[in-house]
């Protein structure tokens, strides 16, 4: 397949419809940035199944429809178009029909996108599998965009292993084993659920069955549990007789003893009032005690209090009295250290001004002798850099001129080499130009080809409509093979339904009667009326309940007339033969009237199921019993046997059938394959032969070219070699011409020593210059602190001073206060008042 056109409309900046023509060779899109060219790429990408916004450079896959500008309103849908050139039919079978294919998508906004291939709505993983077949696809490597060549140089053996994969044709096979693997795995998972359902299935099956032995038990055991029930109500009636009666007993005597209990609590009520009335003022009087002993506590715990914060006074005014004397003494000695302090800070002072007077004279002379030493070094570095400053520029001379000398004679060089090899090239292409063969042949062989590959196409089309054919007869013998497998399968089905349900009592010790009677069909629900829960029981003698041998007799009454007897109907064990025979089978209209001919143990039946019994009994047909639906059920088990039989013939003519068209389906099949494989390759030597005649012609082309640029490219050459030769000459006799620089190395060797002495010296007279000046203001700094501390101590002295004072007057206020608390507290309060 190969891509023919490419049509946008509302994609990004496309919003007007626009059409790429992709011609084959290489096709070519130039414009300036912004212009939407890698829109055109990703419009390629999108339509081909790119299901990442991010790829797109978008927020969300909404915004790669046209958003608006400022003279055009946004779209709400975007549709992108690839035109594809299928007359190789090399797409899936299900578009192989069209020369053309046309695979678009389309977005509607907060509505998703929607594929469609030639008009029809397909899936997004036809489209991806079409392009996988194809060996491209939206995020192939031969997408190749921005910095992807250097992913490509550096990538990992399994990435390249799927770009060979691709370039073999082989990826789409991956996505279809991908596919597969993905089926299977939900195929199994459906098999192992089938599994739970028949293991579920089986269990229940198990319960049932339990279930009907509990109900055969339930059955036989209902009636006693009746009659127990009886039983156990009548004796609990007399049992609550009894007790009523000793319950009246035990009530008369309780009425005595309450009467006798009433006149008791008479008089205690009398006795309790009497006393009553005196309590008020008994309480009266425990009250009055109570608050005079209240009083009484209250005023000792106060006068204990008093006590106890007397003492507490005592010992705190002791401790201030103590901590009083220590503070005045600690203030008295603060004022004679401050004496102390205050001469050494006078004495210190005197020294310092004298210092100072003393060091002016010095800071004078420093200051002369640093500069004089300036001078000397200013003069010295100028005459050092005048010499450095030409031996620098002599020397630079010299070596640009020793470097152009070099550069010339290495370019010499080099344009020697370039024209001999441009010679050589000449001679190696003028040869091969030569030796280069004529295009006619190639071209012969060309007609020849296509030829070839119209035949082969003829073929192709005449297999495809076999194919179509057998594949049409195949898909008509398919539906009766699927639907003969389908009753075959419903039958069987219910053919072991039935089997497993009879069987489900297989296993019990006395099996019942009814398992051995055949019925003529139809006749179960009258079978089952007449003789009903017996036919459970057994035929063996050792079981609870069974049927014993009872051969007819002559005496047996006759069936009313009309009546036919059921063992007509019912084959059976003998022991069933006279019961049988005592049963007539009726009409339901004629039910009741033949009932009263009816002789002792004779009964009448419908084909429904009524009943009508000798001795006046009647039941209708409402419901089958057990017994006649176990029987319809061994019957419609032998008609399903029949009908198996037939489906199983009707199911192998239709899988002969099947068989048959699938032969020749599998065989136009591998002819189409084989026709196929020939026009594709015709095709393939045909696209080789246009190769090669291409490629022939280019390189005669290419030759020429390349002749045409090797003659330039030799005459550049010659004409630079000639300008290098010149450039060499100038620069050697400019060289000689150059003064030798030894003479002024010699004398800035000498000025490099004097310049180094005088920077000492001078460095020596600023660091003395420096040092006198920082002694002079550290003396100025000290002169100001002492100062500053003086104020500070002659305050400090004053301060305590008065700290003396305030310490003592508190001290007075303290002992007088000690002297109070030393009275004893009765005195001291006639004293205050």
């Amino acid at each position: 397949m190969q891509f023919q056109k490419l049509r946008l409309l509302g994609f990004k900046s496309f919003v007007e419809p626009t059409e790429l023509i992709i011609e084959r060779g290489l096709t070519g899109v130039v414009g300036p940035n912004g212009c939407g060219k890698s829109n055109l790429v990703e419009a390629l990408r999108w339509v081909m199944g790119e299901n990442s916004y991010k790829n797109m450079r978008a927020s969300s896959m909404d915004d790669v429809i046209f958003s608006g500008s400022g003279g055009r309103p946004s779209r709400n849908t975007a549709e992108v178009t690839l035109f594809l050139d299928n007359l190789d039919r090399t797409a899936p079978a299900a578009f192989n029909d069209a020369d053309e294919l046309q695979v678009s998508r389309r977005i509607e906004r907060e509505a998703g996108s929607v594929y469609r291939i030639n008009g029809k709505d397909v899936r997004a993983k036809d489209v991806q599998l079409l392009f996988a077949d194809a060996s491209t696809g939206a995020r192939s490597p031969s997408m190749i965009g921005q910095g992807r060549i250097g992913e490509l140089i550096s990538a990992k053996p399994r990435a390249r292993r799927a770009l060979l994969e691709e370039a073999a044709g082989i990826s789409g096979l991956h996505s279809r084993r991908h596919e597969a693997e993905l089926r299977l795995r939900a195929a199994e998972s459906n098999l192992e659920r089938l599994d739970d359902v028949i293991a579920q299935l089986d269990s229940q099956l198990d319960s049932l069955k339990r279930q009907a032995r509990q109900a055969n038990r339930y059955r036989a055991v209902s009636g006693d549990i009746r009659k127990t029930e009886a039983m156990l109500f009548y004796l609990r009636w007399k049992a609550a007789s009894e007790a009523t009666k000793q319950a009246e007993a035990q009530l008369a005597a309780t009425t005595l003893d309450v009467g006798k209990r009433a006149e008791e609590q008479a008089e205690t009520a009398k006795q309790q009032a009497i006393i009553a009335h005196r309590l008020p003022a008994l309480r009266d009087g425990e009250a009055k005690a109570a608050a005079a002993l209240q009083r009484l506590t209250l005023a000792r715990n106060q006068i204990d209090q008093e006590a106890q914060r007397i003492a507490s006074r005592k010992q705190e005014l002791d401790r201030r009295l103590e901590q009083f004397g220590e503070d005045v003494a600690r203030e008295q000695q603060m004022i004679v250290e401050n004496s102390d302090i205050l001469a050494h800070l006078d004495k210190e002072e005197q020294l310092l001004q004298g210092e100072t007077a003393r060091s002016d004279e010095r800071e004078i002379e420093a200051a002369s002798t640093l500069e004089k030493t300036r001078a000397v070094l200013e003069t010295s570095e100028s005459e050092f850099a005048e010499i450095t400053s030409e031996t620098a520029s002599v020397s630079a001379a010299r070596n640009q001129l020793q470097r152009t000398i070099n550069d010339s004679a290495e370019r010499q060089s080099r344009l020697g080499d370039q024209i001999a090899g441009v010679a050589r090239d000449l001679e190696a292409i003028s040869a091969e130009i030569a030796q280069t063969a004529g295009t006619s042949e190639k071209q012969a062989r060309i007609e020849t080809l296509e030829a070839a590959v119209t035949i082969a196409d003829a073929s192709v089309v005449a297999a495809e409509k076999a194919v179509a054919l057998s594949r049409s007869n195949e898909e008509g013998a398919r539906a009766p093979r699927t639907e003969a497998r389908a009753n075959l399968a419903e039958i069987e089905t219910e053919a072991k339904t039935l089997s497993a349900i009879l069987n489900a009592g297989g296993g019990d010790l006395f099996p019942a009667i009814v398992e051995k009677i055949t019925v003529t069909s139809g006749m179960e629900a009258a079978l089952g009326a007449a003789l009903g829960d017996d036919l459970d029981a057994s035929i063996d003698a050792s079981a609870p309940v069974y049927w014993g041998n009872s051969e007819a007799h002559d005496q047996d009454p006759p069936l009313p007339a009309g009546c036919e007897p059921l063992a007509a109907r019912v084959t059976g064990p003998a022991q069933l033969t006279r019961r049988l025979q005592q049963i007539g089978i009726v009409e339901q209209e004629e039910g009741g009237r033949l009932q009263q001919l009816l002789k002792t143990g004779q009964r009448l039946v419908s084909v429904e199921g009524d009943l009508w019994r000798w001795d006046g009994f009647c039941a209708s047909a409402d419901a089958p019993t057990p017994a006649a639906q176990r029987l319809a059920q061994k019957n419609r088990l032998a008609e399903l046997d029949q009908a198996a039989i037939i489906a199983h013939g009707k199911l192998r003519d239709a899988e002969a059938a099947f068989e048959t068209a699938k032969t020749t389906l599998a065989s136009d099949l591998e002819r189409e394959r084989n026709c196929r494989e020939n026009a594709r390759q015709q095709q393939n030597l045909l696209g080789q032969a246009r190769t090669a005649l291409v490629q022939a012609e280019r390189a005669v082309s290419e030759l020429s070219n390349r002749r045409s640029a090797l003659e330039e490219a030799r005459v550049r050459l010659k004409s630079s070699l000639e300008e290098a030769d010149q450039v060499h000459s100038e620069a050697s006799a400019a060289l000689v011409a150059t003064p030798d620089i030894s003479a002024l190395e010699e004398k800035l060797a000498g000025l490099r020593g004097d310049v180094a002495a005088n920077r000492a010296t001078y460095a020596e007279a600023k660091a003395v210059f420096d040092g006198l000046a920082r002694e002079k203001q550290m003396r100025s700094q000290r002169l100001d602190a002492i100062d500053r501390e003086r104020r500070s101590w002659v305050e400090r002295a004053s301060n305590a001073e008065k700290q003396i004072a305030i310490l003592r007057e508190r001290q007075g206020e303290a002992e007088r206060e000690r002297k109070e608390l030393d009275i004893a507290p009765g005195e001291l309060d006639e004293k205050r008042r």
